[in-house]
């Protein structure tokens, strides 16, 4: 099955700057793809060559099996768009930039009216259909970003930032309406918040400085954290020296880090050796010592901190700025 997406050798110079370097990757039907960075990675240039907003420097970007240079209409007819942002007509309604989007969308008639009824729906809008867009707060520009970019049920939808500025509840929303538009559609994610990942995404692409360093899925990601499998527990009224010396001779431990208020730990992060399970020996040690367990659970990884390794200037120890 021919992919939705395809990149082949991407790469955007401006000037002496090299943006995009050499980038190559493909999205199929029912993926939803996280792409993350730090700021100027090259995340946004990617996805304004895959939009056809930018023109490649050299290689080759295909939706649908169109080139979105050569053939720009029949590409971007497939492409839903929220750009970073989202830039739109400040003095229409946002009813009125919704059928504007529509009827620029070759949608007419009966059809426009369900397809803007549908995507009014789906993103709460109703409240604000009759305001102007500047009067807007930033979370409902955004929602009205998103509904502009689903109206015409597109194959490929690229995402930058969907989440911005909206509050949980609408996050919430949002994510779950991703999802449910997943299974037929290639879906494209940029995010600073790695939460969106585990929520919504299937596959997590880090670029940094210009070129791929991940791809792989959410959990493998996770499983590269220094806390893949570590256990974190609260024990009642535990010595914190003798709760750390206890668990630091435990097989297949790396690290014990204790959240002490005083002489007692209120809990502690115990972290193991490349990801080995260590619970069953670690709940076997607090329970030969006769502590009592307050609570105990664990981690599957921290994003943040394979985002951190991957992207840290070699030899300076910082990331980017």
């Amino acid at each position: 099955m021919e992919p939705l997406v395809e990149i082949k050798s991407l790469s955007k110079r401006f000037g002496p700057l090299v943006a995009v370097d050499d980038v190559s990757f493909a999205v199929d039907r029912g993926e939803v793809l996280g792409f993350l960075g730090p700021n100027g990675a090259g995340k946004s240039t990617t996805m304004r060559m895959i939009t056809g907003f930018l023109t490649p420097s050299a290689g080759t970007v295909t939706v649908c099996g169109h080139d979105v240079v050569g053939e720009a209409i029949q590409a971007r007819d497939r492409i839903g768009y929220l750009p970073e942002g989202a830039p739109l007509y400040a003095d229409m309604t946002a009813g009125e930039l919704l059928r504007f989007v529509a009827g620029v969308r070759s949608l007419k008639g009966a059809a426009l009216a369900k397809r803007v009824d549908w995507a009014v729906g789906q993103l709460g809008l109703e409240p604000v259909l009759g305001q102007q867009i500047e009067t807007l707060s930033k979370g409902f520009k955004r929602r009205v970003g998103f509904a502009q970019a689903i109206l015409h049920d597109p194959d490929v939808l690229i995402l930058d930032e969907p989440t911005d500025g909206l509050d949980p509840n609408q996050k919430h929303e949002v994510r779950t309406l991703i999802r449910d538009m997943a299974a037929d559609k290639a879906i494209i994610i940029s995010t600073h918040i790695l939460e969106e990942v585990d929520a919504v995404c299937t596959r997590a692409m880090i670029i940094d400085r210009g070129r791929i360093v991940v791809d792989c899925t959410p959990g493998e990601l996770a499983a590269r954290s220094r806390h893949h499998n570590a256990v974190v527990l609260s024990v009642g009224a535990a010595p914190a020296d003798e709760l750390r010396l206890a668990l630091e001779v435990v097989q297949g431990v790396a690290e014990v880090e204790i959240r002490s208020d005083g002489a007692t730990a209120a809990s502690c992060v115990v972290i193991p050796e490349a990801g080995r399970a260590i619970v069953s020996a670690v709940s076997r040690t607090l329970h030969d010592k006769g502590w009592e367990i307050d609570e105990l659970r664990v981690e599957s990884g921290r994003l943040e901190d394979v985002f951190r390794d991957v992207t840290r200037v070699p030899g300076s120890g910082v990331n980017p700025g």
